[in-house]
């Protein structure tokens, strides 16, 4: 089970102004934007009144790594977002664990595929 660091993510600073390039997330109902735009790898969130994430995530950081099994990956872990699919069309399965205090989340692409934006060079999500 390969796992490479993908993003950090991180609240945007403003929740009333989109971060240029943003992707909405049906599924939590949030705005994010793609890390591999980033110099430092991270992930803007923007959360609407109506978002499904919980109040507790929306402020606090995550990391994410890439897995070639996520099923693997959440082996044994605390889960506290059960798999889903990501991106419209899907791009991946996505799942948040808790480790150590922190929020990890972990995506499995689907082959041929990357982030939102699939127009990356590589499908590996931009890394």
């Amino acid at each position: 089970m390969k796992k490479d660091f993908h993003h950090i993510g991180l609240p945007a600073p403003d929740q009333d102004t989109p971060t240029p390039g943003e992707s909405w997330v049906a599924g939590g109902r949030l705005w994010v934007s793609n890390p591999a735009h980033h110099p430092q790898r991270v992930e803007w969130l923007r959360y609407p009144p109506d978002t499904l994430v919980d109040p507790a995530m929306q402020s606090a950081p995550h990391i994410c790594y890439l897995t070639d099994d996520i099923d693997a990956a959440l082996d044994g872990k605390q889960v506290i977002r059960e798999i889903n699919e990501v991106g419209e069309p899907p791009f991946g399965r996505a799942a948040f664990t808790m480790e150590d205090g922190v929020a990890v989340e972990y995506i499995q692409l689907y082959p041929g595929r990357a982030w939102f934006d699939d127009d990356l060079d590589d499908a590996d999500g931009g890394t």
